[in-house]
């Protein structure tokens, strides 16, 4: 008995050995900086009101597994994180590993910003289904929809400082390369279910040109260019670790908050993180075809629903307006507002 203990005890710490020898990197501790590109990103989603719109406001929902009080941040040791991570990585086609900078990704999500978090888990159960389907139609990992949270904190009308825009950032060129169209009027890289298609795509073709998801991954935040380069400038080497300190600042630190979101969504409620469910009436929604030209004020005023409900479920029209193009645009509408619309249609038109 006493040699199948010590053989155990010894197994484990060879095992727990293997986990940070995997990780290593050149550092074990990492402090993100004020101006981090991802602290960036959730700041600009936090200031824009895009949550409050939705009915997202602060609550809290007891854990029924954790006694954790409303204010409880828990802390781990190094070794809970790399085991969890480690259980993770073996489900994953991913190398997710623990090290300083996905530790200071998971502090950013888990501690520093754990309220937004807590609504983009809210937000979960409304995108994850569409991201779920497109990439399961590719033969992608399901992990990639954890992606659209690093990009833009689930935040379908979201602009970077550098023109990327919608739920997948999308530059104008690289959305016009996978058929997504932007006139004044129209950005489709703010449709859900276009971009999320398109995003499907590229990730794909990134994944051929590499064969390396965390390469890919590198490539979709700054392009291919960019990554060969990187490759280039450390002598050939292919391992993201290894070139990360050629790649661009923000890609730099995005492959491990990707990690870190990878982990911090898996294991919410041990961080005593509970999701903040919206208001669900804007999102059992319906579609109808609109021919002629007509403003979010008019719908607004006619079916009594909040403007900022039908710019949210409608992110795709930059102005709160849709234009006559000839053709039939898309409508999105509460379900229950679909035949009083019907009903009203021309009167509506004709203001």
């Amino acid at each position: 008995m006493t040699y199948k203990i010590n053989f155990l005890l010894i197994t484990f710490f060879v095992a727990s050995a293997t986990i940070f020898a995997n990780s290593d990197t050149t550092k074990t501790t990492f402090d993100l900086e004020s101006d981090d590109p991802i602290l960036s990103t959730i700041d600009s989603v936090m200031l824009s009101g895009y949550f409050e719109t939705l009915g997202l406001r602060e609550n809290f929902t007891k854990s029924t597994k954790y006694k954790y009080s409303k204010d409880s941040v828990p802390e781990f040791d190094s070794l809970t994180y790399a085991k969890r991570i480690k259980k993770l990585d073996v489900n994953s086609p991913f190398n997710l590993v623990y090290n300083g900078y996905v530790k200071a990704y998971i502090n950013l999500y888990a501690k520093r910003r754990k309220k937004v978090t807590a609504k983009m888990l809210g937000l979960a159960p409304l995108y994850f289904p569409i991201f779920e389907e497109n990439l399961d139609k590719y033969n992608l990992p399901l992990e990639l929809k954890y992606l659209a949270i690093v990009e833009s904190a689930l935040n379908p009308k979201a602009k970077s400082r550098v023109g990327a825009t919608g739920l997948w950032q999308f530059m104008y060129e690289t959305g016009k390369m996978y058929g997504l169209n932007v006139t004044s009027f129209h950005d489709e890289r703010s449709d859900v279910y276009k971009a999320t298609d398109a995003a499907c795509r590229y990730l794909r073709d990134l994944h051929k040109m590499y064969n390396n998801w965390d390469l890919a991954l590198a490539a979709y935040n700054c392009g291919p260019g960019n990554v060969n380069k990187a490759i280039r400038r450390s002598g050939g080497k292919t391992d993201f670790w290894e070139i990360m300190g050629f790649l661009p600042r923000e890609t730099s630190g995005y492959v491990p908050a990707f990690m870190a979101v990878n982990y911090v969504m898996s294991y919410a409620e041990e961080h005593n993180i509970q999701a903040v469910k919206p208001d669900v009436s804007c999102f059992k929604v319906d579609t109808v075809g609109v021919n002629y030209h007509v403003s979010f004020t008019q719908l607004s005023e006619a079916l009594d629903i909040p403007v900022e409900y039908l710019e949210y479920i409608n992110p795709t029209y930059k102005h709160n307006y849709i234009p006559a193009t000839g053709k039939a645009n898309t409508l999105c509408l509460p379900a229950d507002k679909i035949g009083l619309f019907l009903t009203n249609e021309e009167t509506i038109f004709a203001q």
